[in-house]
């Protein structure tokens, strides 16, 4: 598995990806109804953010975004999203997907990252950032809306550099 900078040519396989996630609504708290366009400019990330995909041979199996958390007094904490083919979990691909994010974030001289919105429900996600170095640094109650566990709290995940 090699993991590089997207190109637009992935976007045909980087979109099914996004799309079985978000129409799942079970991890992300996206729009489900959201266009392959809509996404596109939702997903890809502008410099100085960067953009990935993990590959085997020509096929995309995960992507990941990262970029600033947030702008002005903010801009010094990263964030990252990742998103894993159904087929390809449970590979080592969100593994290997984060710990890039990591290695950029620190390369970058962020002092952390943070990840705003991660699904308590999503147990596999949530036990990977923890093995990554994330706390639960807090957790809004109910504020996901899982489709077949009602809501569910949202964590938000922190790692210090």
């Amino acid at each position: 598995m090699l993991i590089r900078e997207f190109v637009d040519r992935d976007w045909s396989q980087v979109w099914p990806i996004i799309e079985e996630v978000i129409r799942a609504q079970e991890t992300f708290p996206y729009d489900p109804a959201m266009t392959a366009e809509q996404s596109y400019g939702m997903w890809v990330e502008a410099a100085p953010g960067r953009t990935v995909v993990a590959v085997d041979g020509e096929r995309v199996l995960g992507t990941a975004k990262m970029g600033t958390n947030r702008p002005g007094p903010g801009a010094h904490v990263s964030t990252a999203s990742f998103m894993v083919a159904a087929d390809a979990r449970g590979r080592g691909v969100g593994t290997a997907l984060c710990r890039d994010a990591l290695t950029w974030a620190r390369r970058q001289g962020y002092a952390g990252m943070q990840f705003n919105a991660v699904a308590e429900s999503n147990s596999s996600a949530v036990r990977l950032y923890r093995r990554e170095g994330f706390e639960v640094v807090g957790t809004v109650p109910g504020a996901f809306r899982h489709p077949t566990l009602g809501r569910v709290g949202l964590h938000v995940m922190y790692q210090e550099f």
